[in-house]
């Protein structure tokens, strides 16, 4: 089972070689030139140079014959290959997918020959062994629980189900509470019927004349309840659509977030922080949850080490570098991030080509 734990890049420049050592394994998916190019007329060798465990495998000789001569004092150290990722040429192919992994500890030589800067791109992983547990058993939990956000060590109140659609989201809008003059009313003639019907029916039986007929009854007090009655329904009426009013202003007000930035992204402010806004050039921490429109869920960071990445350098895609600038620490937002602010006609992993992407991310820190 293999576990995409972030994002990773790496700048190569044209004509220098860079070394990489990373404490876990490295998927490579995408090289491709920057948005500069140097030299139009310069073709880019992507090499790569590690260490082999190959390289004399086939030196079966040396073991039968004893009385050759010795080995050098390098003789343990491990032997050196190198290979090429891809070619490049400006204006023709200028990017390449791969799916190439490199062990976690390794130290590995990435070098470029021209003058063109080349940007590798892919995810820090970790390949779970037989003896581990699977997503079901391990640090996540179940399925249904291993997206909860609720539980994120960064206190998210959010969970991912309830982000897709934010504006019937109970916990973020307030249930508007209306009076209902219908069952006042109804209470109302309820008791006052109890306290109309039966004094005048009593009244009528008692009020007779000495020839038997009945002595008309003064109707002032039971006109008097009426009128008290009608203006108490009026006032609950009058109550009734003034909360009505207040309560669709406020909606209007909370769901008023959602706006549309550079490249098409659509920014949705589920939770305004209260610290300080996240600018170009500032470190930042986040959390986030990263899905496709149809709501599968393809990367994820909710426990553990928080992703941390310097804002609008390009080390994640533009429509992290644009969609998270504003933001405020402790704020959480929903974005959407159509194809050309992702990772285009490229198919990444569990990520088809032209995708529009869905993140619900949480900033916890700016350093």
């Amino acid at each position: 089972m293999t576990t995409v734990l972030g994002i990773w890049h790496l700048i190569v420049e044209g004509g220098k070689a860079r070394l990489f050592q990373t404490p876990t394994a490295v998927q490579i998916t995408n090289v491709a030139f920057g948005e500069e190019i140097a030299d139009a007329n310069s073709r880019a060798v992507v090499k790569l140079t590690f260490d082999s465990l190959t390289s004399g495998l086939d030196d079966n000789e040396d073991d039968e014959d004893p009385e050759k001569a010795p080995k050098s004092d390098d003789e343990d150290a491990v032997p050196k290959a190198t290979t090429v990722l891809c070619s490049l040429t400006p204006g023709k192919i200028e990017q390449a997918s791969v799916n190439l992994v490199l062990d976690g500890d390794a130290v590995f030589n990435f070098e470029v020959t021209g003058k063109n800067t080349v940007y590798l791109t892919g995810n820090y992983i970790r390949q779970a062994t037989d003896d581990e547990p699977t997503d079901s058993e391990g640090e996540y939990g179940s399925d249904e629980d291993a997206y909860d956000l609720r539980e994120v060590s960064s206190d998210v109140e959010m969970h991912p189900d309830d982000l897709d659609e934010l504006e019937s989201d109970a916990s973020r809008f307030e249930e508007i509470k209306v009076d209902e003059p219908a069952k006042n009313q109804k209470r109302v003639r309820e008791s006052d019927g109890a306290d109309t019907k039966d004094p005048a029916e009593n009244k009528n039986k008692k009020l007779k004349a000495d020839g038997g007929k009945a002595v008309a009854v003064d109707a002032t007090p039971i006109e008097g309840k009426k009128e008290k009655k009608d203006k108490k329904n009026k006032k609950a009426e009058q109550k009734a659509a003034k909360t009505a009013a207040e309560g669709a202003e406020n909606k209007e007000s909370k769901t008023s977030t959602e706006k549309t930035i550079a490249g098409g992204i659509v920014i949705e402010d589920a939770k305004v922080g209260t610290g300080p806004q996240a600018k170009k050039g500032n470190t930042v921490r986040m959390r986030y949850v990263g899905k496709l429109t149809n709501g599968k869920v393809f990367d994820k960071n909710t426990t553990g080490k928080p992703f941390t990445f310097h804002l609008g350098r390009g080390e994640v895609i533009k429509g992290w570098d644009e969609g998270i600038v504003g933001m405020q620490v402790g704020g959480e937002r929903r974005l959407t991030i159509p194809p050309k602010m992702a990772y285009g006609s490229k198919k990444m992993s569990d990520i088809p080509a032209n995708s529009t992407l869905v993140f619900e991310v949480k900033l916890l820190e700016i350093a």
